[in-house]
């Protein structure tokens, strides 16, 4: 078979080869350049299947430097570093699951902005300023520092990178913050003129006692009859408990428009920062005494009514799977309102 003519395209470090595997001419991209007394060069196949723009295009990328292949290796990256930590059985094996999953949600956010830039390139501005950007949520906040600090440790200690000192060292953090407070009567009272968002969410948080997010997401599926299966996050699985009738009653009021109670879409719950901006919005509307309530304090509010209504510690963890140290905590909250209000109907 007799060799086509080679194509009359020329540009300055244009070069075209002649391939004997796929019987046609091949574009590259040609640099040369001497070392000592040695000549180098670096040749850029254009992949410009026949197409003379396609083949502008790439000689102007390789021109410019910006050519995939001339990009430089991007070494020691949070993804290698995130990986290594989840595969080394020493560190793995002394975590539970609880504390792994915790770990988790920070490390998946990181992941998505920052899987492929190198750690030793995150310095301490930014990450105070990441740190600030967070201040509304104070403990998130912190434990994002928590989690960087880790890993940077691992790698620098375990891993032998050369990443220098650890950037989070000095950054003041917000520190332990007060209990969420149990949300008092009138607040509750002003659910029914609240946002349908809301109103429901509350009544989710309410009536499962789960943490604000688990109860957000949860699924029409999970309530059957007299029953609903409530999720504990730290321990990422699902328990079966009872479902008191005026959550059922509630939930059989409103319209179903996907497969969760609080739907984005068909297939989507909404996220908990669109339900926690909804919130805030309204509770910015009932005054000053309502700012310092948060939606975890329904949660608490949960715990204080089970145990005014006379459930034992085991049957409160039995809907709320807390632990006994804090069932305990707000336990003494219901005691001394039960206590106080006996002591004052004792006066009349």
């Amino acid at each position: 078979m007799k060799r086509p003519l080679k194509p009359r395209i020329e540009k300055p470090r244009l070069v075209w080869k002649w391939s004997v595997r796929l019987q046609a001419w091949e574009p590259y991209h040609r640099v040369t350049w001497t070392e000592g007394s040695r000549r180098r060069q670096k040749a850029i196949l254009l992949k410009w299947e026949g197409d003379a723009q396609t083949l502008d295009a790439l000689y102007w990328q390789c021109e410019a430097g910006r050519h995939e292949r001339q990009k430089p290796e991007v070494k020691h990256t949070w993804g290698d570093l995130i990986r290594a930590w989840r595969s080394d059985p020493r560190i793995q094996g002394r975590l539970s699951a609880g504390t792994k999953k915790s770990y988790s949600r920070d490390m998946e956010e990181i992941l998505i902005k920052n899987a492929n830039k190198a750690v030793r390139n995150t310095g301490k501005q930014n990450l105070r300023s990441i740190h600030a950007k967070m201040a509304g949520k104070p403990r998130k906040a912190d434990k994002r520092l928590q989690v960087i600090s880790l890993l940077w440790n691992y790698a620098k200690d375990k891993l032998d990178w050369p990443i220098g000192d650890n950037p989070t060292k000095g950054i003041d953090h917000y520190g332990k913050q007060r209990e969420f407070e149990p949300w008092p009567d009138w607040m509750i009272g002003k659910l029914s003129e609240a946002p349908d968002t809301v109103r429901t969410a509350a009544e989710l948080i309410l009536g499962t006692g789960q943490r604000p997010n688990a109860a957000i997401s949860m699924e029409h599926r999970r309530f059957s009859g007299d029953w609903m299966e409530v999720l504990d996050e730290k321990g990422g699985e699902y328990f079966e408990t009872y479902c008191p009738k005026d959550l059922r009653d509630y939930l059989s009021s409103r319209e179903l428009k996907g497969k969760h109670v609080l739907a984005k879409n068909l297939t989507e719950p909404l996220g908990y920062d669109a339900v926690e901006k909804s919130f805030r919005r309204w509770r910015n509307n009932l005054g000053e005494a309502a700012k310092p309530y948060v939606l975890h304090g329904l949660r608490k509010l949960a715990i204080i009514r089970l145990a005014e209504a006379g459930c034992t510690d085991a049957e409160i963890q039995a809907v709320t799977n807390q632990s006994p140290e804090m069932v305990a905590y707000y336990r003494k909250k219901a005691s001394r309102k039960a206590l106080s209000k006996a002591a004052q109907h004792r006066r009349t």
